[in-house]
């Protein structure tokens, strides 16, 4: 798969799923949790087989901490995810649904546990579902991911405004949902959550090896050249060489 095809599902997946938050915000109401749950669940299904369809800059922390992805890669999807992100919030402003203000929130240690807690339980469901061995070939991982989200908006989208990742921080905040002076939080909640994930998979799942550590194959013995000293005696010359 190349890395093209890679970034052009995450961007459109990321985009998709901002433009949501940002429309469903402004016109859903309680509603908008489930909105932006869902858009995720289909934008999984659409694009996992693809890019593992992560759109999201934590889960992508989550993903090159056990090993699925070099860092080229990851630094590749990040700056896909953001620029998805800012295009998404410059569309919501396009169509005039920004909001005239920031949303209410808790103080900033809130914030920071809310969002800390729901991107680990985020980041670590995709760990499981998209990338685990035992998990490989099912087909609910989509619905794992997407509710995850939409319970985490409505537990603790009072608290904290539910972002969760921040390619959605970023572009949230460019709309108007989220305040600059609280972006520090959602960057350093979301990147831990993720790290955090990473390392409590790997914790929870020893045999499952990152890429980066598993060794070369052995060639068969069958497929190996033999030396002259094992070549059987029928194919051998008198004075030792082999006469094949």
């Amino acid at each position: 798969m190349t890395i093209e095809r890679k970034l052009g599902v995450e961007f459109i997946g990321t985009f998709f799923l901002v433009f949501t938050v940002g429309m469903a915000v402004a016109t859903a109401g309680t509603l908008a949790p489930l909105a932006i749950g869902a858009v995720l669940m289909v934008m999984v299904f659409a694009g996992g087989h693809v890019s593992g369809a992560h759109y999201n800059p934590a889960v992508s922390t989550a993903v090159l901490l056990r090993g699925k992805m070099t860092p080229n890669e990851y630094v590749a999807y990040v700056a896909t995810q953001v620029l998805a992100a800012l295009a998404a919030a410059g569309v919501v402003s396009i169509l005039g649904y920004t909001p005239k203000a920031a949303a209410t929130v808790a103080g900033s240690g809130k914030m920071l546990i809310a969002e800390f807690l729901f991107t680990f339980a985020l980041a670590y469901v995709v760990l499981n579902v998209a990338t685990a061995k035992d998990t490989e070939g099912n087909s609910f991982y989509g619905l794992a991911i997407g509710f995850t989200v939409a319970a985490g908006a409505l537990a603790v989208g009072h608290v904290s405004g539910g972002a969760f990742n921040p390619a959605v921080a970023i572009g949230a905040t460019v709309m108007g949902l989220f305040t600059w002076g609280h972006i520090w939080i959602y960057l350093l909640a979301n990147f831990a959550g993720g790290a955090a994930a990473a390392y409590a998979f790997r914790l929870t799942q020893p045999d499952e090896q990152p890429i980066r550590e598993r060794r070369p194959v052995e060639p068969r013995a069958a497929f190996r050249r033999r030396t002259p000293d094992e070549q059987p005696a029928s194919v051998r010359s008198p004075d030792g060489s082999s006469s094949a």
